[in-house]
């Protein structure tokens, strides 16, 4: 009698590895819009993935919400290498942009409470024209994220 650990070649496991070039990078599906049906903890895991892969590569994250009175942008860079600290860009069409610093704790609870809504702040019905496009959250490379000046690819 034999058991697995003696045969591994008997389980049609490929012992040479593998290399292909991947033709997205890993951070390219991580987007999101709301509401959502996800649950609590995917969004958690979600959100878990985007912080590694603001801290790890060089992207950022955006939330895009559009209204009657304009597009409201929030962006997340990581701010330094050990992905403790993040910086948080708000853009406002009425008030500019707005910067300031945060921890990955608060970064990743505000990520949480925003992308669990129930429903989206652009479709609020609350003003006699609703806008009809759902808040979206994307990663995105750096050089694609808006901020006060023009960007260019690096």
């Amino acid at each position: 009698m034999t058991s697995e650990r003696q045969h591994p070649r008997d389980r049609g496991i490929d012992r040479a590895p593998t290399h292909r070039q991947p033709t997205e990078p890993p951070w390219s599906g991580l987007e999101l819009r709301v509401p959502n049906d996800r649950s609590r903890e995917s969004l958690i895991s979600f959100v878990e993935c985007v912080l590694v892969e603001l801290t790890h590569a060089d992207v950022g994250a955006e939330y895009r919400s559009s209204n009657v009175w304009g597009v409201k942008r929030t962006q997340y860079i990581a701010a330094e290498t050990t992905g403790q600290l993040f910086r948080k860009r708000h853009y406002d069409e009425r008030l500019g942009w707005h910067e300031q610093t945060m921890s990955r704790q608060d970064v990743r609870d505000e990520l949480i409470n925003r992308l669990a809504r129930p429903a989206s702040l652009a479709t609020n019905q609350s003003h006699p024209h609703p806008v009809e496009e759902p808040d979206t959250f994307q990663v995105k490379p750096t050089w694609q994220l808006r901020t006060g000046r023009r960007t260019s690819k690096r």
